[in-house]
């Protein structure tokens, strides 16, 4: 029996609240609409039973076709994952760097905000695309990943603007992009439409969070000011 994967929902039912998202809106309209319904099904059968855990019959089932209608669009399930990675990445890039600010907080700001808000509101399809690429190809897989070095290069590009020009505090600027993507990813891994927070109120949220890394130095608990190593306290090693 094939493994459900990491990230993968705790329900395998295609109208389950846990798969109800507006991720059918990202598809190119160059795919008919028959193709636009199989990659939302494979979307959701990805989402909840894991890429390997997902037939061919569950996608074309899922969208309402014969179990070999996919081989019409699609070579592969492979191939329906990589559409899926690629459309999330790149819209949710685009989406999160226009329109650009002059000011770099207002610019942090908008960039986290709408990065978090886009993952919040495809949150299925953005789950897929961060939890299933090691299922891709390594050429489709080199593709997703450059995608990904363009998202890491825009956020590292304003910080470290804005530590240069004195507007953040000196900070190392590889962890906090770090962590700030961790944070703009998170919705991904729990977010639900059902809840009481908006992709929107998310954003703001998450945005505010980011800025309070970017602009302030947080106290440093007494636990932590003390020497690790019980020789530079003068105290004899054990």
């Amino acid at each position: 029996m094939a493994k459900r994967q990491p990230g993968a929902f705790d329900t395998w039912e295609l109208d389950a609240p846990q798969l109800q998202d507006r991720s059918a809106e990202l598809w190119d309209h160059s795919y008919g609409p028959v193709a636009r319904r199989l990659l939302t099904s494979a979307t959701r059968c990805y989402a909840s039973k894991g890429f390997q855990a997902t037939t061919t019959r569950d996608i074309s089932g899922g969208a309402g076709l014969s179990p070999a209608a996919m081989y019409v669009h699609f070579p592969s399930k492979e191939a329906i994952l990589f559409e899926i990675a690629r459309t999330a990445h790149v819209k949710a890039l685009d989406d999160m760097r226009s329109p650009a600010q002059d000011d770099l907080v207002e610019r942090i700001w908008h960039i986290v905000y709408r990065h978090v808000a886009w993952n919040a509101r495809y949150h299925v399809a953005a789950r897929v695309a961060q939890y299933e690429l090691a299922n891709l190809t390594p050429e489709n897989y080199a593709s997703i990943r450059e995608i990904r070095r363009e998202t890491n290069r825009v956020y590292r590009s304003i910080v470290a603007d804005g530590v240069e020009d004195g507007v953040f505090v000196p900070i190392d600027i590889k962890r906090v992009v770090r962590g700030i993507i961790a944070l703009a990813v998170d919705p991904v891994r729990w977010y639900r439409h059902s809840g009481t927070d908006s992709p929107e109120d998310l954003g703001e949220f998450y945005a505010g969070l980011a800025l309070a890394m970017l602009t302030s130095t947080p106290p440093v608990p007494a636990s932590r000011t003390e020497p690790s190593d019980p020789t530079q306290a003068g105290e004899p090693a054990r």
